[in-house]
């Protein structure tokens, strides 16, 4: 076995020990990969993965795990990239699919879901710190904060799935103007292979009019969720309003006891949040087999995950380049004020088909102090809310 292939399986490896073991979001998920990536394997430099990690915020798609992903097409290309995605996604997917599962087979034998009644106000607990430790990150200005409020009034308005893109949009249009205080850079001219962007814009193509034409779920399904991937800027929490408005609200596949109750579970587990697509995928095929609903979350998590990985590798190969473009950089602090605009929107009308009681307020609102003032790991409080609900039922 050649030396080239031995250090990519212990890579490939390095990959699932951090699949297992990263809690926390994408800056838990940065600390996490620096010391194993950087400090311990010297895979780059600290200075490389920060760049790479600052490619993957401006880019839409699943921060942390663009990031993992561009370390392996710095390592060993195309193919290395797609194997970490693979082993990166895999663990957590495979549990939300089997959680999926779950909660279809106790609808169909009737068997209640009360049991979940606890995790549904610490979900919207931990979507509300979460808009909080977006917005108080990424706003720093009155332009953005404008816009935070703008979009946040509008997200809960106009509940459609293509509104969302527009106010990512127009909030990068807007704050692109103000480029002049972003420092001058010497630019040199950009040399573009377009092979990658070709191939999403393809794929994106091909799979609208595939679904339209056989209206087959699975498809809709992975279209539905690979343009919802192309528009997503950050991490998970960004994905909550998006996929509320279309799935629940819009088409109605899920309930929204099943939608917190997903979001919940993907709380406690390791791994990039987007698997939460993957229980989104398996509930929306409730009424087909087993293996339809595997085929479901499938499809969901390839179509969420694929268009983050294409962008990737098209961008990162003149990301040097791009980055001294001072209207690229402007631009991220619309797009960064809507989108926490829209999570703060989010946490409001994820509580309202939640009974208004006493008790839902007290958890919601003790989830956030927890997170607040407390160093308690998020696992841990969905894992108590589980078992104290499985208790009392």
């Amino acid at each position: 076995m050649s030396v080239r292939r031995v250090r990519y399986l212990i890579f490939l490896r390095d990959v699932l020990i951090l699949s297992v073991t990263s809690f926390g979001g994408p800056t838990a998920h940065l600390a996490l990969i620096l010391d194993m990536m950087v400090t311990k394997r010297g895979y780059l430099s600290e200075t490389d993965l920060m760049e790479l990690y600052a490619l993957c915020q401006i880019l839409p798609g699943p921060t942390s795990t663009q990031t993992i992903t561009a370390i392996g097409f710095k390592i060993g290309g195309p193919s290395l990239a797609y194997l970490t995605l693979l082993i990166w996604a895999l663990p957590a997917l495979t549990i939300m699919i089997c959680m999926g599962i779950m909660v279809n087979v106790f609808q169909d034998m009737d068997i209640s879901l009360s049991f979940l009644k606890f995790i549904q106000p610490i979900a919207v607990g931990i979507v509300a710190y979460s808009a909080y430790r977006i917005s108080s990150s990424v706003v720093s200005s009155r332009t953005g904060f404008f816009l935070m409020i703008i979009s946040t009034m509008a997200s809960y308005i106009f509940r459609t799935p293509w509104a969302f893109p527009i106010m990512l949009l127009i909030g990068g249009s807007i704050t692109a103007f103000k480029f002049k205080q972003q420092p001058l850079e010497e630019k040199s001219t950009i040399k573009i292979n377009w092979s990658n962007f070709i191939l999403w814009i393809s794929v994106l193509v091909f799979a609208a009019v595939l679904g339209g034409v056989t209206q087959y779920l699975p498809i809709r399904l992975f279209e539905n969720f690979y343009r919802n991937g192309s528009l997503i800027f950050g991490g998970g929490q960004v994905l909550v309003p998006l996929l509320y408005t279309e799935f629940v609200e819009f088409k109605g596949w899920l309930t929204s006891e099943e939608f917190l109750s997903g979001y919940g579970f993907v709380q406690a587990l390791p791994g990039p949040v987007f698997s939460f697509s993957a229980y989104v995928g398996a509930v929306s095929m409730h009424n087909t087999d087993i293996p339809q609903q595997i085929m479901g979350g499938v499809m969901a998590a390839a179509g969420v995950f694929l268009p983050g990985t294409f962008f990737i590798f098209f961008v990162s190969r003149f990301w040097e380049d791009l980055k001294k473009y001072r209207m690229v950089k402007a631009s991220l602090e619309g797009i960064n004020a809507v989108s926490s605009g829209m999570v703060i929107a989010a946490a409001f009308f994820l509580f309202e088909p939640i009974a208004p009681t006493t008790l839902n307020y007290s958890l919601m609102l003790g989830t956030m102090c927890l997170m607040f003032f407390t160093k308690v790991p998020t696992p841990v409080i969905i894992l108590v809310g589980l078992i104290t609900g499985i208790i009392l039922k």
